[in-house]
């Protein structure tokens, strides 16, 4: 019993270790890799993402019906998007878990945001959530790699944009980014 539970505890260290390695490598491909910029239509392109998320039926997402149709790399914003609403809807423990995908148009800037009613994040972890590796539960309780923020805010900010959270702990958190006009 001793041995099966030691096999079981080092298979799922393996596959930690594999899944480490594979954020690496899409770190380090984030942004290198250029596509052309086309339009996307990012009202109808999230709707898309959240479908393929397959969320718990439980959940309540609302898709603000004016989001913009913008000039980018499709592989970049899916990035960008399915992290935020992936995380939203991973790290959610509340009994009616809501997300809302919102934009403000800034002038010469696009402004995205993902909330959601989760736990929160505190003050002194807004910057680490962005860091490579760096996770704010145990990987025992929640599986995570800790790579997908920091890939977010490597494609944002070459781009010219900027990622930021605002967040209260018990009341949920919101993501924030903004991208240039193209």
């Amino acid at each position: 019993a001793d041995t099966r539970k030691n096999f079981e505890m080092l298979r799922g260290r393996i596959h930690r270790m594999e899944s480490l390695i594979n954020g690496i490598l899409q770190y380090s491909r984030a942004g290198r890799v250029k596509s052309e910029n086309v339009p996307i239509d990012v009202n109808a392109f999230v709707k898309d993402i959240i479908q393929n998320l397959s969320p718990p039926e439980n959940f309540k997402i609302t898709v603000d019906e004016h989001l913009p149709v913008i000039q980018s790399e499709k592989i970049a914003i899916d990035q960008v998007f399915s992290n935020f609403i992936s995380n939203a809807i991973k790290y959610n423990s509340n009994p009616d878990p809501i997300i809302n995908v919102f934009y403000e148009d800034l002038g010469t800037m696009h402004k995205f945001g993902v909330a959601d009613n989760g736990p929160g994040i505190a003050p002194e972890f807004f910057e680490k959530v962005f860091v490579i590796f760096q996770t704010l539960q145990a990987r025992d309780v929640i599986e995570s790699t800790g790579v997908g923020l920091a890939i977010v805010k490597k494609i944002v900010e070459e781009k010219g944009g900027q990622v930021w959270l605002e967040s209260e702990l018990n009341k949920g958190t919101t993501f924030f980014f903004t991208l240039p006009k193209l």
